[in-house]
């Protein structure tokens, strides 16, 4: 185990490199919700000091995400920017309620084919909005709509003009997040593409002069919390923002599980409290909807650049929410000088990041046509309608793997002991239904010894079940466990040859 020192170092280094990686994204995502950037910095505030400090997920780093720029952009355009004070305060409390009663497993059995489109869908609309913010243009009211409005746009361009310059920044923003991925050296590879972009295209625009929109932030970070007023609890009546409110709940903790899901996949330390870290999210949901800010989730590309920059304990995470502070509270004048089309290229590139087609070949070639067909569902509702609509539909439509198995879904657990061997015997079926009650029991084996994974009476798994199992195998197998699987057919004899 680390020296206290050396793991202070270590964290140290880490917040250094998340709060570069955080500091344009919380700016940029406010900018595509449709509030001032400040909103995305103050979540960005509380996500790192309180969400960090209460965590179940050590080195998840929360903050405004992408995945709920679109719904956000929604509530300011239909409610007004008022509503999304009370909708998350009361999102918060269902949290809290959730991760008190211990539901934080049943959101890790929605199907990755919803997740990722859902993801896909969010990072397409993040894209179509984002290239009119690439002109100095506000984007229109939905995707399709940008999408038609987007050959107007290009042929607008008139020579000299403000929009040519913010395009012109736009792109350089792009060209040089993409060098800079490419090529960096490996004695900066911690140094976030983002960083670079936004400084060569500040330094450009203020080279030369250049007659284009500028991010705009109060001279007090506290002037941009918005605390509620009495009004706000009469709001908690209205039957359209309790819906909402109930959808970013459910949104915001699936995309916050599933991160924490996969960041411990990405190191061998403590593993994630599901229900501890919903309830801190609940928190910080609750503190950003009286502070007047966005929402927030766990974040996979600021909790990945976490872990590959060392983080080891929590204070990295902390730290990096100190350093946004400081920066917001003691320089606000150099964040004035960055153009928003530098912004827009940086959600441009993690826009079309979001819309990965490797997910769905993958599901399409291990599990057929249905996961691919969700995926599908999910992804173009999201873009031709809402996200809670794509989700909804993606959550039906995985209904539809359990058709053939309605009569026979339980699945039933047996633990037993051969000498220094500790047998599972799976029998039944393994669907996202019973994957609170898998996962449970698999996360109880211990990390160390031989296990035997009897799956012979197992009549069928879902792709749902198939993925946690695959991803559980390989880490407890290289954390030094010996996993066997008797019996496996089918798609579980893939899972046999996991490394």
């Amino acid at each position: 185990m680390p020296s206290l020192g050396k793991t202070f170092s270590r964290d140290f280094t880490a917040s250094i490199v998340v709060f570069l990686v955080a500091m344009p994204l919380c700016m940029g995502i406010a900018i595509a919700s449709g509030v001032p950037p400040e909103k995305g910095l103050i979540t960005g505030i509380i996500g790192g000091i309180v969400v960090g400090a209460l965590a179940g997920s050590p080195l998840q780093v929360s903050g405004p995400a992408a995945g709920l720029a679109v719904i956000v952009f929604e509530i300011v355009r239909d409610q007004g920017l008022s509503a999304l004070g009370p909708i998350l305060v009361l999102a918060g409390v269902i949290q809290i309620a959730a991760g008190v009663f211990r539901l934080g497993g049943w959101f890790r059995a929605i199907s990755p084919a919803v997740v990722h489109g859902m993801l896909a869908g969010i990072g397409l609309l993040i894209v179509l909005g984002q290239f009119h913010v690439l002109f100095d243009a506000k984007p229109l009211p939905g995707g399709i709509d940008n999408l038609v409005a987007m050959p107007g746009r290009i042929l607008g361009l008139t020579p000299g003009g403000g929009a040519l310059a913010a395009f012109a920044v736009g792109v350089l923003t792009i060209a040089a997040m993409l060098g800079w991925e490419r090529l960096r050296p490996q004695s900066l590879r911690l140094v976030p593409g983002a960083l670079i972009g936004v400084v060569a295209a500040t330094l450009a625009a203020y080279g030369f002069g250049l007659d284009v929109i500028r991010v705009d932030v109060p001279q007090s970070i506290v002037g941009a919390i918005a605390l509620p007023d009495a009004g706000m609890f009469q709001r908690f009546a209205e039957p359209t923002l309790i819906a909402t409110a109930i959808a970013i709940a459910f949104i915001a903790s699936a995309e916050t599980l599933l991160s924490a899901a996969a960041v411990d996949r990405m190191h061998d330390g403590v593993r994630t409290n599901y229900n501890k870290e919903l309830r801190a999210q609940g928190v910080g949901n609750l503190l950003c909807g009286v502070a007047g800010a966005l929402p927030m989730t766990g974040v996979i590309v600021r909790s990945s650049a976490n872990v590959q920059a060392g983080g080891v304990t929590r204070l990295s995470t902390i730290l990096h929410g100190v350093w946004i502070l400081g920066f917001v509270a003691l320089l606000p004048w150099l964040l004035r000088e960055i153009p928003m089309a530098a912004l827009a290229g940086v959600l441009v590139v993690t826009g079309v990041k979001l819309v990965s087609l490797d997910h769905v070949k993958h599901l399409f070639n291990r599990y057929g046509p249905l996961p691919a067909l969700i995926w599908a569902g999910t992804f173009l509702m999201v873009v031709t309608t809402d996200l809670l609509t794509g989700v909804l539909v993606g959550l039906a439509l995985s209904l539809l793997e359990l058709a053939p198995h309605v009569r026979r879904l339980r699945l039933r657990t047996d633990q037993r002991h051969d000498g220094e061997t500790r047998e599972i015997v799976l029998d039944g079926t393994a669907t996202f239904v019973a994957l609170p009650k898998l996962t449970a029991l698999l996360d109880d084996i211990p990390a160390a010894g031989r296990l035997r994974l009897n799956v012979e009476r197992l009549k069928h798994i879902d792709h749902t079940c198939a993925e946690m199992l695959e991803e559980w195998i390989r880490r407890r197998r290289s954390s030094g466990l010996v996993v066997e699987l008797q019996g496996a057919t089918g798609r579980l004899e893939r899972l046999a040859a996991v490394a």
